[in-house]
């Protein structure tokens, strides 16, 4: 396609695409705009490497001659990227239909970067999302990211891992993401380590004595309760030492009746402060049942199901053109037909706007920057904010991104005001003259 459009004489002409997705996932009612940072990173450094050249160059067509001018190589391989990228901030809270990244600038480039926005943000998005739900059934309880090893992938796994503590994870298990990201790390020990050693006792003692200071014992090797009184006698050890024996983790079984009878355990011995971590395929609906049982669990190791967003392995995410200048400089607004009613799109440049009453959330209008907006629909609440930002100037990166705990902040804070607005279906809206230029344009 962008060879084609080099050839048409289009490559430059100014054109107008929108990110978004068509409905939240895990049929639930927000989804968590992530993955940003790794978008900026990407186009920051965005060009055609030399290998990268020679090999489309090596590329050809059926007749068996070259695919590609060797012009639009040349072209290529001058190619930055120059057009304007306005987006919600990473940790946003967005709704279907809504642009969570418009960009606007010469076409070709335009279509160049579907791919990789669509691929950096989906998944992202999508854990992050998942994180934030596993999170809320947790209520005030701490959450660990645990799964890295049946992550998608190295790749996968670090942006699980990110969109995860995004999403309120307290810490990672994936040590590269949590030095790449400075993010906390979180780890215990694992069955092979015990089963290593001539019996669990002595497996217990061996590790307390190299970490005494962060003494978390995994106790369903073989026997849980009796791995619950190995791990009593080692912390009784530790005990002596002035150290503590800081939590034991629950891997299997019923969980619910596990953990009640290890914490009976424990406080019998006087562990009323030691932890019990539960892990083991765990996820927001596990967790809700389990709370609603009033299982004595502190911490959740929450792996396979949070880094894989297990229950829907893709967000329905779509990158649409929506306006091009012709050749007169004039803008075409431009609309997808579907007889899918959700797959057909809307027209224009598009801004996001959100309304207030206080700290209530009231609605968003989608709405688009030059047909403006209907008096009627600028009235609601006492303020309002309009959710797409600049991040890109003809190239130039124009946004200071925040850390990665500002962005957690700022997702969570988000989110509880969400929350908070207890509005059983959150109204997003199109503003009346840019529906009206869908249904032109559709018919």
């Amino acid at each position: 396609m962008a060879y084609a459009y080099w050839r048409q004489g289009m490559a430059e002409r100014e054109a107008v695409f929108h990110l978004f997705f068509r409905r939240s996932p895990f049929k639930g009612k927000y989804t968590i705009h992530c993955g940003l940072s790794r978008v900026i990173d990407y186009l920051k450094n965005w060009r055609f490497s030399a290998d990268e050249l020679s090999y489309l160059a090596s590329l050809l067509d059926k007749m068996g001659q070259p695919l590609f001018d060797s012009g639009f190589l040349d072209y290529l391989s001058d190619l930055r990227f120059s057009a304007d990228l306005f987006a919600m901030v990473e940790g946003q809270v967005a709704f279907g239909q809504e642009p969570v990244i418009r960009v606007q600038g010469p076409l070709l480039q335009c279509q160049l970067i579907e791919t990789p926005l669509i691929n950096l943000t989906n998944f992202a998005s999508l854990v992050a999302t998942k994180a934030t739900r596993v999170c809320a059934a947790a209520g005030q309880d701490t959450v660990l990211e645990f799964g890295l090893r049946r992550a998608q992938g190295p790749d996968g796994g670090l942006t699980a891992s990110r969109a995860s503590y995004i999403g309120g994870c307290e810490s990672v298990s994936n040590t590269l993401a949590a030095m790449a990201y400075q993010i906390p790390p979180c780890g215990t020990m694992a069955h092979s380590w015990v089963m290593a050693f001539a019996d669990e006792l002595t497996a217990f003692e061996k590790f307390s004595e190299i970490m005494p200071d962060n003494a978390i014992l995994l106790v369903d090797t073989y026997n849980t309760a009796q791995g619950v009184k190995n791990a009593i006698a080692v912390g009784k050890q530790l005990r002596s030492q002035n150290k503590a024996l800081l939590g034991i983790r629950l891997d299997s079984g019923d969980l619910n009746e596990l953990s009640h009878k290890a914490r009976q355990m424990l406080d019998a011995e006087g562990f009323s402060t030691t932890k019990i971590i539960a892990s083991g395929d765990l996820d927001e609906y596990q967790i809700a049942q389990l709370k609603n049982q009033k299982a004595p669990i502190d911490i959740w190791g929450v792996g396979t199901r949070l880094t894989t967003a297990w229950d829907q392995p893709a967000l329905d995410m779509a990158y649409k053109l929506a306006a091009i200048r012709d050749e007169q400089g004039r803008w075409q607004y431009k609309a997808k037909r579907s007889d899918q009613l959700s797959k057909s799109t809307y027209p224009g440049i598009q801004q996001v706007r959100r309304f207030f009453s206080g700290k209530r959330w009231l609605k968003d209008v989608i709405y688009d920057r030059e047909l403006g907006f209907a008096a009627s629909f600028n009235k609601d609440g006492d303020h309002h904010e309009d959710l797409l930002i600049p991040v890109f100037k003809e190239g130039q990166l124009v946004y200071q991104e925040p850390s990665i705990a500002e962005i957690r902040n700022y997702c969570l804070r988000q989110l509880q005001s969400f929350k908070d607005s207890e509005i059983q279906e959150y109204p997003v809206i199109i503003e009346p003259s840019l529906q009206a230029v869908k249904e032109k344009l559709l018919g």
